[in-house]
């Protein structure tokens, strides 16, 4: 019998077969197909290497200003399409390299629980002491008429050798907006249209508006309040018809599905009477248990936020819980982030949530536009927002729309975590010139005290 076992070897399951390992655990991961998950093979890793050749292109446009001035004679997609693959099957091998390294044992084959101690792969019996339910989530159906000729997934847009003329992106999602900037910038009309009044109706309003701004900019078309009713193939081109706006119809080459769903399909939750969530996503407590005793779910599948990053932090969690240990997972320490032109990084609540929550909300608020290294390298959109309360000077959220906020943003991560006050932060030290001076100088306004803005 095995302490644990995990099912789902994407970037969740394997931090949980590790780190499980660690704590002596003999463990267990079957995985029905590519080990990585979608992550590493149809979802981060491929479109970062995509997002990173169009990084290049607008880099190309930026060198004018510096006086370099460099013609593209082409693109090679299919050399793009070799290093996007060489760059997961890489990854691929490491984790499964590491898994073997840490005494892991791999079965490849389709999991079903059929008990909290035993789990049926392909026809054999597996037991265990603990499960840990990592399956993810996979591309879902659009139930839109007549969309499946024109239909274009995410998966077909990391496999692209051409560029379609012109999409429809059904979504104003981060997905969405992660792949209308890929798509554009590869030299495709995109129009966006979807249900919610804003892009990233889930963000700060301030935040939405930026990306909306930045998207806008680059001449991607954004139609809120919108609903596909129908797709029609003609000959000149897919029109599909739109309600609840002034538009009646787009007419595009492709529509975009990226909508995702939750991977609980077969895994025997319903005689196991394990409780899923409104989005079908399984529910679990603060220790990442389901509503079973002994089974555990991370990741994708629990719903939610859908991201890697959340998938193999929860991982370090349950599978510490799993061993016995009693860790409460901070759901409101996920960062969100968009690997866009300017990107995008966000953690905590946004300054409509606070309010709603009864917080005395105030915030701070830096812009890019004078931040020495953004002017230095002639990245100046965007602002660093701090959402705080007056009373104890609480972090509650940070709000990032700029260059590097990707990276910038796990300051903020750790800020929260420590408990750090905001003015704490702001006198706090940073290297010049960063964009990490951002954050700082955001600390500093909350206080009212910022050197580098102008006094109202």
């Amino acid at each position: 019998m095995y302490d644990v076992m995990i099912i789902g070897g994407g970037s969740g399951g394997y931090a949980a077969a590790i780190r499980a390992a660690q704590l002596g655990a003999g463990v267990v991961l079957a995985e029905c197909a590519e080990t990585g998950g979608t992550c590493v093979n149809r979802g981060c890793i491929p479109s970062k290497v995509w997002l990173k050749a169009g990084n290049f292109l607008d880099q190309l446009e930026t060198g004018k200003t510096f006086g370099i001035n460099a013609d593209i004679k082409e693109i090679d997609f299919k050399m793009l399409g070799e290093r996007k693959a060489g760059v997961s099957a890489e990854i691929r091998m490491g984790m499964e390299a590491l898994l073997q390294n840490n005494c892991v044992k791999l079965i490849k084959g389709r999991a079903a629980i059929k008990s909290p101690q035993e789990v049926d792969v392909g026809g054999r019996t597996i037991k265990t002491k603990k499960i840990i339910v990592a399956t993810g989530s996979s591309l879902g159906a659009q139930k839109i008429p007549g969309l499946d000729t024109a239909a274009m997934t995410t998966d077909d847009v990391l496999e692209m050798t051409a560029v379609p003329e012109s999409i429809l992106v059904c979504g104003f999602g981060y997905i969405e907006v992660e792949m209308a900037f890929l798509l554009n910038t590869f030299g495709c009309k995109v129009i966006m249209a979807a249900e919610p009044a804003r892009i990233l109706p889930k963000e700060d309003l301030d935040t939405s508006q930026r990306v909306a701004q930045a998207l806008r900019e680059n001449g991607i078309q954004i139609i809120p309040q919108a609903f596909v009713e129908s797709v029609e193939t003609t000959k000149a081109g897919t029109v599909c018809k739109l309600s609840g706006t002034k538009e009646d119809s787009v007419t595009v080459e492709k529509v975009l599905i990226s909508k995702r769903i939750p991977n609980t399909k077969g895994l025997g939750l319903e005689k196991l009477d394990v409780k899923l969530n409104k989005d079908n996503g399984i529910r679990v407590n603060d220790r990442l248990e389901t509503s079973v005793k002994g089974i555990f779910a991370i990741g994708d599948v629990t719903g939610g936020w859908m991201l890697s990053h959340g998938a193999s932090s929860m991982a370090v969690f349950a599978a510490e819980n799993a061993m016995g240990e009693n860790n409460a997972y901070p759901f409101h320490l996920i960062p969100r982030c968009l690997w866009t032109q300017p990107e995008m990084g966000t953690v905590g609540l946004s300054e409509e949530e606070a309010e709603k929550k009864g917080y005395d909300v105030e915030t701070g608020v830096f812009p890019y536009a004078i931040n020495g290294m953004a002017m230095v390298r002639n990245q100046v959109d965007g602002a660093v927002k701090i959402v705080f309360d007056a009373r104890y000077g609480e972090i509650l959220g940070v709000h990032i729309v700029g260059s590097n906020a990707t990276e910038v943003i796990g300051e903020a991560v750790t800020a929260m975590q420590m408990e750090v006050t905001v003015q704490e932060l702001a006198r706090s030290i940073r290297v010049h010139p960063t964009f990490s001076e951002a954050v700082v100088d955001a600390a500093r306004d909350a206080g009212d005290w910022a050197l580098y803005l102008p006094r109202d």
